[in-house]
């Protein structure tokens, strides 16, 4: 059996344990001491295409490499966001129980090697006690802005604000007001993709939402601007059956959206959308092209996570996480691919 049908068939066995994983508040907990360190093992990817490992350019991507990552720490797992620092090295990441990690990634010949100074903690509230206690764990979405992090939280539709550069992973949570409409989202299907607009870009100092299956009358990812005065609600056309799993602006404005599907027959799959900044208006309905498709026939997983950083020649390198839903057949996977720039 073919390593692509040996995914497939797994792909099957997921959808028995989708609902259970998705749902799990997990029995894990931390108090809100000093960060863990933890140990991490990471094996590189060769090749993004295990079929032709000549192959290098996939879509309008170049793979640069690829970590599968492990780690006995029972709180490892579930990582549903990623920023990586400007230098590519130093990264942050939320998972599904409402937890921080934080590491360090070690590159060799340009590719991910290993992942070095890792930590844990957990999400905190502002009585400093973490914020899955009061059952909002199931963070799903990150970006930064200044050394402040936004959180968004999935099942309660918040989203809440960190001082990072202040405190680190010791930072206390404060919420955002969020419009009214969003207790209207899709149960488990919301806040996937947040974006926080730097100055001197469009809609700057605004934070960009876009749902994960939250749809509008249309069958559309319903969206939004906020920080603005009143929300800017737009739409994401929606292609197929992929949903929105994260989001990150490239240097240029435009918004890069992660998707992500799944189904019986054709397992888990990725893409990669570019959607234009500047068009975002009231009322709008968004499209644009296709950067990355991907299926189970190349080195995927759940992806969830995307990060965007400029490396020290120019280059525009973009950074996935995949959350493998605390499950033993599913995979922690670190990847990187280089924007090929029109």
């Amino acid at each position: 059996m073919s390593r692509a049908h040996v995914r497939r068939l797994v792909a099957g066995v997921l959808t028995v344990f989708f609902v259970i994983a998705v749902s799990a508040t997990g029995a894990w907990a931390q108090s809100a001491s000093a960060p863990d360190r933890i140990d991490v093992t990471a094996t590189p990817i060769a090749a993004f295409n295990p079929r032709d490992p000549s192959q290098t350019r996939f879509g309008a991507l170049e793979f640069r490499g690829g970590l599968v990552l492990r780690s006995s720490y029972r709180g490892f797992g579930g990582f549903s966001a990623l920023y990586v620092e400007p230098n590519g090295e130093r990264f942050v990441s939320v998972s599904d129980h409402g937890t921080w990690l934080r590491g360090r990634i070690v590159y060799r010949d340009g590719r991910p090697d290993q992942i070095a100074d890792a930590e844990m903690a957990p999400l905190l509230g502002a009585d400093g006690k973490p914020l899955r206690s009061r059952g909002w764990y199931d963070s799903e979405s990150l970006t930064e802005r200044d050394g402040t992090f936004y959180v968004g939280l999935e099942r309660v539709e918040q989203i809440v604000r960190f001082n990072y550069k202040r405190d680190g992973l010791l930072a206390r949570g404060e919420p955002i007001p969020v419009p009214p409409d969003f207790k209207s989202f899709t149960f488990n299907k919301s806040l996937e993709c947040l974006a926080a607009v730097p100055k001197d870009l469009p809609l700057a100092g605004s934070l960009v939402v876009v749902t994960e299956h939250s749809l509008d009358a249309a069958g559309n990812l319903r969206s939004y601007v906020l920080g603005k005065g009143e929300p800017t609600r737009f739409s994401v056309k929606r292609i197929g059956n992929f949903d929105a799993s994260d989001c990150a602006l490239l240097p240029s404005g435009d918004l890069l959206l992660l998707e992500r599907s799944f189904s019986l027959l054709s397992g888990l799959g990725m893409r990669i959308r570019r959607i234009s900044l500047a068009a975002i208006k009231e009322g709008a309905i968004l499209d644009g092209p296709v950067l990355i498709e991907a299926d189970l026939g190349y080195e995927i997983d759940n992806m969830e996570g995307l990060s965007v950083h400029r490396n020290p020649v120019g280059e525009t390198v973009l950074t996935l996480i995949s959350d493998d839903n605390f499950l033993p057949f599913q995979r922690t996977l670190l990847l990187q691919f280089t924007l090929a720039e029109p």
